[in-house]
């Protein structure tokens, strides 16, 4: 299509047909006999059979390049494909909109809230008026005396595409942040994951046969995040290097108690652009939970509100450890989660039995945590939710005591070290200070073997 696309100098027509033996579902009859007569009759069944499609490849003024697929036996199902970028830049291009192009895309615009706008015009009646349109020109694979009759195509979603590009301004950096943002989320498959994005309550999996999963695909050196629910998948991947292309596809409409005709596209789109935005939330509050030094040392210090005190959230202490990895767990789970979960989590990170932590214990914690900020009550419940304050202090605090603290102290002290590190090779150098240091230093004084944090780091 590409390479006749090059040559085609008109504005509108058809580019070229293709003629393809495919297996396609259709309607077929066969031979059955009444039990009581013996007697033979036929009866329709829904079959499949390697049949004949022809492909039309052409190019609308308004939708730029699109095909129609039609299939040569009964029902004689038709397929309509288009891309809503070619749509856009046709638009932009008609009102004489400045715009770079990427790919399957849009690089840079002189008007972006105009280019929103007509992305977001694209409606079902536009392209319902796409397809009257050009079977109006083409030939019918219904008779004038089957239409009269009242046989005609009607529209259902076989399969809807919806992308968020976020174009970067240093492509390099933006490599780099994609490949963090793919180790630090290769837990987005599960299924406590999966209903933060969608938005969905996910059944037990032992009741349902849903695919969870998250995957890593190179194509070339080009990584891509794929994260799949049910039918479903949101992928993500850093686009010709200069932007971050997350696109949610939906695969069957009934994964998302929606109707497949085509009036339901608004909400497809609803729930496609709120599934890509929640996943960019995630990974954005996951990548930069950075804290400043006065913030670090409000969460060590007791906190009040009104009669009400809780003590400090210490960085060192087991129990905290606990709380806030029980947290990350919960991950701003839309419908909260309530004591007696966070009673089951503690149990299990603290290696004891749930009916050992009294509810006074639970208690004591969820009042330590609200007063903190790191979890807010939902009105009118007894749930609880974590603030986006709270998700960032438990991955700063979590992160960096597992991922660094605990490493550099292995590192750091050869007794209780099990295997050598290469951080533990400049911690066991002893510090060397030059001659003229030497004769400064007093003989009074023991000289001490040194490390410098950046070793450790």
């Amino acid at each position: 299509m590409a390479e006749h696309l090059r040559s085609f100098a008109r504005e509108e027509g058809v580019v070229f047909i293709g003629k393809a033996q495919e297996n396609t579902p259709v309607f077929r009859t066969e031979r059955r006999r009444n039990p009581k007569t013996g007697r033979p009759y036929p009866w329709i069944v829904r079959r499949s059979a390697m049949v004949n499609n022809y492909y039309i490849y052409a190019v609308d003024r308004d939708f730029g390049p699109f095909f129609l697929k039609f299939c040569s036996y009964f029902p004689f199902n038709a397929k309509l494909c288009l891309n809503g970028h070619e749509y856009a830049k046709r638009q932009l291009a008609q009102e004489g909109i400045a715009f770079e192009a990427l790919d399957n895309g849009i690089l840079s615009c002189a008007k972006p809230k105009r280019l929103q706008a007509i992305c977001d015009g694209l409606s079902a009646a536009r392209i319902d008026a796409l397809l009257r349109k050009w079977l109006r020109l083409l030939p019918h694979p219904f008779t004038a005396a089957d239409r009269k009759a009242g046989y005609r195509y009607d529209f259902s979603i076989l399969q809807a595409e919806l992308s968020t590009t976020q174009v970067l301004d240093r492509p390099v950096h933006g490599r780099l942040f994609f490949e963090q943002v793919i180790r630090e989320n290769l837990d987005l498959g599960r299924p406590e994951e999966i209903k933060l994005i969608f938005n969905r309550r996910i059944p037990c999996r032992r009741r349902t046969r849903a695919r969870f999963c998250t995957g890593v695909v190179t194509h070339g050196v080009t990584p891509s995040l794929n994260i799949h629910y049910k039918n479903s998948r949101i992928k993500q991947y850093h686009k010709e290097n200069r932007a971050l292309r997350t696109e949610t596809t939906i695969n069957n409409t009934y994964d998302f108690g929606v109707g497949k005709r085509l009036h339901n596209l608004p909400r497809l789109r609803e729930i496609g652009f709120a599934a890509n935005r929640r996943l960019i939330e995630i990974e954005r509050l996951s990548h930069d939970c950075i804290l400043s030094e006065d913030t670090f040392q409000a969460i060590g210090r007791p906190a009040t509100a009104g009669r009400q005190r809780a003590s400090g959230l210490r960085f060192a202490d087991p129990r905290v450890q606990a709380l806030l990895q029980a947290l990350i767990l919960f991950r701003q789970l839309p419908q909260g989660f309530r004591a007696a979960d966070l009673r089951q989590h503690l149990a299990a990170l603290s290696g004891s039995d749930p009916a050992s932590i009294s509810q006074g214990a639970i208690t004591y914690q969820l009042r330590r945590l609200r007063l903190h900020g790191l979890i807010e009550r939902i009105p009118d419940s007894f749930r609880y939710r974590v603030t986006d304050f709270g998700l960032r202090i438990t991955l700063f605090f979590t992160r960096t005591y597992n991922r660094l603290l605990r490493p550099a102290l292995a590192a750091a002290l050869p007794a209780l070290r099990a295997a050598a590190t290469p951080a533990s090779a400049p911690l066991q150098r002893p510090h060397r200070p030059n001659r003229h240091n030497n004769q400064a230093s007093s003989p009074g004084l023991t000289k001490l073997d040194t490390f410098t944090p950046s070793a450790v780091c």
